[in-house]
C-alpha cells in the first residue's frame, strides 16, 4: 500500500511540474522569443524603408524624377525639384 501512496505522490508531482513548464513556456519563454523575433522584423522592415526613400531620393535629386514601382504594370512617377532648405536654430 506503501508503495502505492509512493507511486502517486510521484505522478502527481510530475504532473505539476509538467504543468508549471506549460505555464512558464506560456507566460514568460514565448513572449520573449516572440518579442525578440517582432523587434528583429520590424529593424530590418525600417532599414529597407530608409534604403529605399534614400534610393529614391537619390534618384529624384540626380535626374529631376523618380520612379517608384506599384505593381507589376503599374508606377508612380515624380517629377520636380528638390529644394534643399537649411535648418535654423530656434529663437530663443
Amino acid at each position: 500500500m506503501a508503495d502505492k501512496n509512493k507511486l502517486t505522490v510521484r505522478i502527481l508531482v510530475l504532473v505539476i511540474v509538467l504543468l508549471a513548464l506549460a505555464v512558464l513556456y506560456a507566460f514568460a519563454i514565448r513572449p520573449a522569443v516572440t518579442g525578440l523575433v517582432t523587434d528583429a522584423q520590424v529593424g530590418a522592415y525600417n532599414q529597407g524603408y530608409m534604403q529605399a526613400w534614400s534610393d529614391i531620393y537619390s534618384q529624384w535629386a540626380q535626374s529631376g524624377y523618380a520612379t517608384i514601382p506599384l505593381g507589376e504594370n503599374q508606377a508612380l512617377y515624380l517629377q520636380g525639384q528638390v529644394v534643399q532648405t537649411q535648418q535654423t536654430q530656434p529663437v530663443q
